[in-house]
């Protein structure tokens, strides 16, 4: 496994709609997810998406966390083809960061909860159901495949900051 670098915001690959893996699910493909995952744990991530390591392809790496700090209830969820819906119109805003965007933190909205899908990497179809943390873990990348970088869904750019100049957050654990 290759820990690979991370793309920074600016970088074409990271504003274009990423590419269907479909099927069969190739050796490339699964090195490239292993890939993934030991450049998420890297960098202390607790997402990635293939665009961000150069790759334009509908693949991420998500830890299903239910709270920051908190232990994964699974290893690192590996979605191919990734789709979600909105389940409810229930949004909350909460603090993100992003690999491609280091040292800034921002207030993004995001559903609550979500109804996930995709294929695993033997071709499987898997999905379930998200809320909290881990809903907004799955947003975030998704939008990676998108084009699109969480900056772009905030609605107020005032609490766009870096996080050395920011006050401490006694409830957040994560970098």
């Amino acid at each position: 496994m290759t820990v690979l670098p991370v793309l920074r915001m600016g970088h074409p690959v990271l504003l274009s709609v990423a590419e269907p893996v479909g099927l069969p699910i190739g050796p490339e493909i699964r090195e490239l997810a292993q890939d993934m995952v030991e450049t998420m744990h890297a960098e202390e991530g607790i997402g990635i998406a293939a665009p961000q390591v150069g790759r334009s392809l509908r693949l991420i790496v998500v830890l299903p966390l239910s709270e920051r700090g908190s232990q994964p209830e699974v290893a690192p969820l590996i979605i191919v083809d990734p789709e979600l819906e909105p389940l409810g119109e229930q949004v909350e805003e909460a603090t993100e960061g992003c690999l491609s965007i280091p040292g800034l933190r921002g207030e993004v909205p995001r559903f609550v909860r979500v109804r996930w899908s995709g294929r695993d990497l033997d071709g499987a179809a898997i999905g379930g159901e998200a809320q909290g943390l881990f809903a907004r873990v799955l947003q975030h990348e998704v939008d990676h495949l998108d084009g699109i970088l969480y900056p772009m869904r905030m609605d107020n750019l005032r609490s766009l900051a870096f996080v050395d100049a920011m006050p401490p957050d006694p409830e957040e654990n994560e970098p």
